[in-house]
């Protein structure tokens, strides 16, 4: 009767849990891999304005190269990789120097306008980007030398406000010197000759300090404080 029981009960457990369940449940997500980008030949790139991004404008497909990296978006989701033609791998999240990019960026391009400027943008090759992409924004190469190819574009205003701040802090300090010299002027006056003491008999009405005047050791008392 044992042996039909446990039977009965193993077979009853069998059929209501599943196996996968009883084995242990190992779940994969798995994201799908954009499509490879085909290329005609090496893409040639241009730097977006105030970014340092480069972007590749005449592929379809939007494609960037930012900071040794090329970064493509596809389905709602951000892929990067070392390599433009393959390799791409998925990124959790949206890269933080896309909230920089103009999304009509494109018509830009097209119309060689940049904010309402003419813009004479350079055409780079990628290899020559990704050799020199790193020495260009550390020396503040496209701003420097090129005016990011923007004619009368003006520097951004947020770049001006350390030079302000400091400017302002050195303006402070002499009206702070200025205002301390009356205070020590009327302290030097009250101090009398030795002689003129001696002339002078002072009778026991003077000798008494006056009301709201500190004595002497008040003073020096304040001043140290």
């Amino acid at each position: 009767m044992k042996i039909l029981f446990f039977s009965t009960l193993i077979l009853a457990l069998a059929i209501v849990v599943p196996v996968p369940t009883m084995a242990g449940v190992d779940v994969n997500v798995s994201i799908a891999l954009p499509p490879p980008i085909v290329f005609a030949a090496p893409p040639e790139l241009i730097v977006l304005p105030e970014t340092y991004v480069y972007v590749a404008p005449d592929v379809n497909t939007d494609i960037f190269f930012y900071n040794g990296w090329w970064w493509r978006p596809w389905e709602g989701r951000w892929y990067r990789s070392r390599d433009y033609k393959s390799g791409w791998a998925y990124y959790q999240r949206v890269p933080s120097f896309y909230a920089g990019i103009p999304s009509g960026w494109r018509n830009d391009y097209r119309d060689h306008r940049w904010g309402g400027h003419e813009w004479n943008y350079q055409r780079i090759p990628q290899q020559q980007v990704q050799r020199n992409w790193k020495g260009w924004q550390k020396s503040k190469y496209w701003e420097k030398q090129q005016s990011w190819g923007v004619k009368g574009l003006k520097p951004q205003a947020r770049s001006h406000q350390p030079a302000q701040a400091v400017h302002s802090k050195t303006q402070a300090k002499p009206q702070l010197r200025e205002a301390a010299k009356p205070q020590s002027r009327p302290q030097s006056k009250e101090v009398q000759p030795e002689h003129s003491q001696q002339q002078h008999r002072v009778t026991p009405q003077e000798s008494k300090p006056r009301e709201g005047k500190p004595e002497r050791g008040d003073e020096e008392k304040e001043e140290r404080k």
